[in-house]
């Protein structure tokens, strides 16, 4: 992975769905085409090392499966775009839902040493998921 770069990821539609969720996206269908808008996508492959790339209408970025990802809207304007999945089942994991909106509750000193931070800090981030 040494000589991979962000490019290595990028090579060069539908009705809009409700976004006023906890995180912002709404996944519908990982090959993600940017049909409008400008988006930030990364990931951290599993030795550690972070690639992310501003991908522009008319473009894709591969995400590989399985790694922890994100998109982000860079744009002034609303974000369209189609993910394809390799799998009819892909299953979305949300990683901020799921570690801080589980229920029952995952214990706060369990999440304070994963994050680094102090317990104090915790409590109020979890209550915006509903905890």
């Amino acid at each position: 992975m040494k000589n991979v770069k962000s490019d290595d990821f990028i090579s060069g539609l539908a009705q809009e769905k409700d976004t006023t969720n906890t995180v912002g996206p709404n996944v519908t269908f990982e090959l993600v085409f940017v049909s409008r808008g400008r988006l930030r996508l990364g990931s951290v492959v599993t030795d550690g090392i972070f690639f992310s790339k501003v991908v522009n209408a008319g473009e894709m970025f591969v995400i590989p499966r399985g790694l922890i990802h994100f998109q982000y809207n860079v744009g002034k304007k609303k974000v369209m775009a189609i993910t394809a999945f390799n799998s009819q089942l892909p299953g979305v994991v949300v990683a901020s839902n799921t570690l801080l909106g589980s229920k029952p509750v995952v214990p706060t000193e369990v999440l304070a040493k994963t994050f680094g931070v102090d317990d104090q800090l915790v409590n109020p981030i979890q209550s915006k998921f509903g905890n």
